[in-house]
């Protein structure tokens, strides 16, 4: 949810909408709730299929599924009505970059603090 947030606040194609401060907290919560999904579902499909890309790419391909799945994610969320937006696949790409990034930072954290 944290990454989802912060990808809102530094992507300029990725928007966050609400009333007030509570339903934007409550939109990141349900929006964390289909990223999960989709990634728990989805992705693993898109990364076998294209596995031969992203052996070829090196894995960066994986960058380009990542992004798709953030993509899918704002799909999802219209379907819903939340207000969470990633404009094209450029934000999208982007904002996975900085999901990876931030996930990536919260679980270094998280493992240090369980020590």
């Amino acid at each position: 949810m944290l990454a989802l947030a912060a990808a809102a606040y530094l992507v300029p194609g990725i928007t966050l909408t609400g009333e007030d401060d509570l339903a934007k907290i409550l939109t990141l919560l349900l929006v964390a709730v289909i990223f999960g999904v989709i990634n728990t579902i989805v992705k693993p499909l898109f990364t076998v299929l294209s596995l031969p890309l992203v052996i070829l790419t090196l894995g960066i391909g994986l960058l380009v599924i990542n992004g798709l799945m953030l993509w899918l994610t704002s799909w999802g969320a219209g379907l819903f009505n939340l207000g969470w937006h990633v404009d094209g696949f450029w934000a999208a790409l982007f904002g996975s970059i900085v999901i990876s990034l931030v996930s990536l930072i919260l679980n270094a954290v998280a493992t240090r603090l369980e020590k």
